[in-house]
């Protein structure tokens, strides 16, 4: 038997992208609290990130977007596109993701990555990661138990801040 909370999942999901898009589309900004590893080591669950509306004519290699795919949000690198003008698709991966997503269509885009905040502090997110942020990448790759234990550490890093 499923549990309520199974059953809603889905549907929380959909009214999530739904609201982010309509948002986006109205104001112009949203911010949201990430709750994913795929982006670590740029961006750590818990951290919020803020998104400008943007186009697929307006995203370029390095950005970080965010798009909409079987009713869930998705906030990955831009790694390529592809297609003319009237079929534009943007390849996408996660940093911390061994292969690109399936590409992404103008319509599923929402929006990119303006500014991560990280306990108080904004900055733009890099267009490319440093030496040490793609040894960590490469590391959560590979490894689902790494990934783990530095989403921990960074986490308890975090808790003795706020200490």
């Amino acid at each position: 038997m499923k549990r309520r909370e199974d059953v809603l999942r889905p549907e929380l999901d959909a009214l999530k992208c739904e609201l982010a898009s309509e948002v986006l589309r109205s104001s112009g900004r949203l911010r949201l609290r990430v709750t994913g590893w795929s982006m670590v080591p740029t961006i750590f669950p818990g951290d919020t990130i803020v998104i400008e509306h943007a186009g697929s004519e307006r995203v370029n290699k390095g950005d970080i977007v965010l798009f909409h795919r079987d009713r869930r949000l998705f906030v990955h690198r831009v790694s390529g596109k592809t297609g003319s003008a009237g079929d534009l698709r943007i390849i996408t991966q996660g940093d911390g993701m061994r292969r690109p997503d399936p590409p992404v269509a103008g319509s599923q885009l929402l929006g990119k990555v303006s500014l991560v905040v990280r306990e108080g502090r904004c900055q733009e997110p890099a267009k490319t990661m440093g030496l040490s942020g793609r040894a960590v990448a490469a590391l959560v790759r590979r490894s689902s138990s790494a990934a783990r234990v530095i989403v921990g550490v960074h986490q308890m890093g975090r808790e003795l801040q706020g200490a």
